[in-house]
């Protein structure tokens, strides 16, 4: 089995140091969700592989949870079933034992992307969903010009969506999934029209890539933002984005069927 953190952490994060407030800032945003509920199908057992708190989640569904960090199962809501300490290279159960599978938010944090995908595709009858960023189109937000060494870190870390599909298989669809202006999901690009937000550093702790760059970076960060929005220079350049409906970012949903 591969490293894991102290409190089982089992990727790149160390979700014991970065995940104690992360339900926060993360919670599941309704217009992503529909594009999740909708890629399921007709599926009635659902796994949800790197499952965290358990964003994203179908209610109506059987759903197996398996999640390594403790500090992320313990934040999951008493309404959702228990998670499995587990990962997802490793998955403990038999072939095609699910309808469906799903990873939100996670892959870019396995260790091994080919056999954590390889081994959802094995449990999974139907559908195997993923949603992640597509790392080409990163500097599309304004927290590029801001945070380059942040963004620097996310296209690394983040798999192409080639390698997702060529990993999973079948009939792979990759879709776009423009974000609401008021997304209560907190990933980075979720606060395209808020930037005071980002101020908050719960909020920057919520997004992982924070913690793989140097503090002075964060620090550095919030200087140049907090000025930019004093003076004016923000909204000027990016003033139109506080009342843009919606903002196709990075944030792509990959649904391969068999």
């Amino acid at each position: 089995m591969q490293d894991r953190h102290r409190d089982g952490s089992a990727g790149d994060a160390n979700y014991g140091v970065i995940g104690s407030g992360y339900t926060r800032y993360r919670q599941p945003d309704p217009h992503i969700a529909e594009f999740i509920r909708a890629a399921l199908g007709d599926a009635r057992t659902v796994l949800n592989v790197g499952a965290g708190a358990g964003s994203y989640e179908p209610v109506d569904r059987r759903v197996t949870a398996v999640e390594p960090s403790a500090s992320m199962r313990a934040q999951r809501p008493e309404h959702l079933p228990a998670a499995i300490d587990g990962t997802a290279e490793q998955l403990p159960f038999a072939d095609q034992s699910f309808d469906a599978a799903m990873a939100t938010f996670t892959v870019h944090q396995w260790s091994d992307l080919k056999r954590g995908l390889g081994e959802m595709r094995r449990v999974t009858r139907g559908p195997v969903l993923v949603l992640s960023c597509d790392p080409d189109l990163l500097e599309r937000s304004w927290l590029h010009a801001y945070a380059p060494e942040m963004i620097a870190v996310e296209a690394r870390r983040y798999p192409a969506m080639d390698a997702i599909a060529a990993a999973l298989g079948g009939n792979v669809e990759v879709k776009a999934v423009p974000i609401p202006l008021n997304c209560i999901d907190g990933f980075g690009e979720a606060y395209y029209g808020r930037p005071e937000r980002m101020l908050d550093p719960g909020a920057r702790l919520a997004n992982s890539a924070w913690s793989f760059v140097d503090a002075s970076v964060g620090e550095r960060f919030v200087v140049d933002l907090g000025r930019d929005l004093a003076d004016g220079s923000w909204d000027r350049r990016h003033g139109a984005l506080r009342t843009q409906p919606f903002f196709e970012g990075s944030l792509r949903l990959v649904i391969a069927r068999p």
